[in-house]
């Protein structure tokens, strides 16, 4: 284990410290992270080279960590603190869990001393942020909050459920949260005028995406641009058609049919597509969708990090953490998704299927981004099994050990040695490891 960390860099989860000389440090760094998605510190070892220092009176060091802890945070927060030998020398490491907080420095008060963890480094949260964690411990979302302004557009809600041959009655507005009980009123949510507002860019003036279309691989120069101000439902076909403007389709032809390749595909666009406005947070000012399209990629970005909890590893293996739940019920009553948190992997499935370059998913502090290549990998022919085991991949999820066995009619030994030699070939990429099965769970990589 301390090997595998050890071969990080520091980030969202991962923290080293060479000693416990600045103990409010480390305890800030215990705040964002119980604040942000929980996380690991270690101390004993330098945080640019990595170099192994060690700790001198481990004990006395553990029990001097864990009382600045006890004492200098609130609410309570109880990480697990360990002693562990590495190479000679004793480490200290403390895992902090996540949790409902906000959790703050008592010195530096309930405002100024709540921290969030960005990339590497610590922050002290601003108002945004603030109200974001404060939604969090009441386990509530922005967008199921009443908006007493918002109107609604009845004929488009009509529209939009007779698609999928739903009724738009009062009773489901207020089953997915469209409408809420509000001062003994039934008013519109923050997500039902997001998705259905007459009156929505007034509210949420920020509620739009931009799309350009850049010359090259910079964005020195733009061709074409759109500003795209529809409906959230409506607006995901206006990008979709933005994009199959300004990208190339290939047509081969054969002896009896011809058959025409997008540059990009279709589903791993529109998945990109709906995800942006699915984990847009809504309620940052300044900040909106963007998808730039480029010679080589389409970048699609949207204001807010992973929600509170998750990681991009998280994200990958599936662990659903909507930012927006009335949105996401909505999408999901319209077939606009299949299952919540399934969006990535198929994207990854089907890019790898096409034979394209991994698409890149990144978080950049309060920005979520995935980038599209149209670089065409190398591909040998899939073998048969292999071909059993990207088709199940591009359904589901991810992949055990177990499953493989049972898709290929093979014993656990011989699953672990074709897994193995498709990892190695860079087919499959492991994201989640366990002590009884070092390859426990895979996803499609390319």
């Amino acid at each position: 284990m301390i090997v595998e960390l050890l071969s990080k860099h520091e980030s969202k989860t991962l923290e080293f410290k060479e000693n416990t000389g600045s103990l409010l440090g480390l305890v800030k760094t215990v705040v964002a992270f119980a604040n942000t998605s929980g996380g690991i510190i270690i101390v004993g070892i330098k945080d640019k080279t990595k170099e192994i220092i060690g700790v001198s009176n481990s004990l006395q060091e553990e029990e001097r960590i864990a009382n600045a802890i006890s004492d200098s945070i609130s609410p309570v927060i109880v990480p697990d603190i360990e002693i562990h030998a590495y190479r000679n020398r004793e480490l200290i490491i403390i895992r902090v869990p996540h949790a409902a907080g906000p959790f703050y420095l008592k010195s530096e008060g309930s405002q100024r001393g709540v921290y969030i963890r960005f990339g590497s480094s610590n922050r002290i949260a601003d108002d945004e942020m603030l109200a974001a964690l404060k939604l969090f411990s009441e386990n509530r979302t922005y967008d199921e909050l009443p908006s007493p302004k918002g109107l609604l557009d009845k004929e488009a809600i009509k529209i939009a459920f007779s698609k999928v041959g739903k009724n738009a009655t009062t009773k489901n507005l207020e089953a997915f949260d469209i409408v809420t009980e509000h001062l003994g009123k039934s008013i519109p949510t923050h997500g039902g005028v997001l998705l259905f507002g007459f009156n929505r860019l007034i509210l949420y003036p920020d509620a739009i995406i931009r799309c350009a279309r850049f010359k090259g691989i910079s964005k020195e120069k733009i061709i074409d641009s759109q500003e795209i101000i529809s409906s959230l439902p409506s607006a995901i076909d206006e990008v979709v058609a933005f994009i199959e403007r300004n990208t190339s389709v290939k047509s081969i032809i054969g002896r009896m049919h011809r058959q025409d390749i997008p540059e990009y595909p279709p589903s791993a666009v529109r998945e990109a597509v709906i995800n942006a406005i699915l984990h847009s947070d809504y309620s940052m000012k300044g900040s909106h969708i963007q998808v730039a399209v480029f010679d080589d990629r389409i970048e699609f970005t949207n204001p807010g990090g992973l929600p509170f909890g998750q990681t991009i590893q998280k994200a990958l293996l599936g662990f659903s953490k909507l930012r927006n739940r009335v949105i996401g019920r909505v999408f999901k009553e319209l077939k606009f998704i299949e299952q919540w948190g399934s969006g990535l992997q198929r994207i990854l499935a089907v890019c790898a299927k096409a034979g394209l370059k991994t698409p890149l998913i990144e978080e950049h502090n309060n920005h979520f981004r995935v980038t599209l290549y149209n670089e065409r990998t190398k591909q040998r022919k899939l073998l048969k099994w292999e071909k059993l085991l990207v088709d199940y991949l591009e359904e589901n999820q991810s992949l055990a050990t177990k499953d493989a066995a049972k898709i290929w009619n093979v014993s656990d030994r011989t699953a672990r040695t074709r897994l193995k030699a498709m990892l190695n070939n860079g087919m499959l990429q492991r994201i989640a490891t366990s002590e009884k099965d070092p390859m426990a769970t895979f996803i499609i990589r390319q």
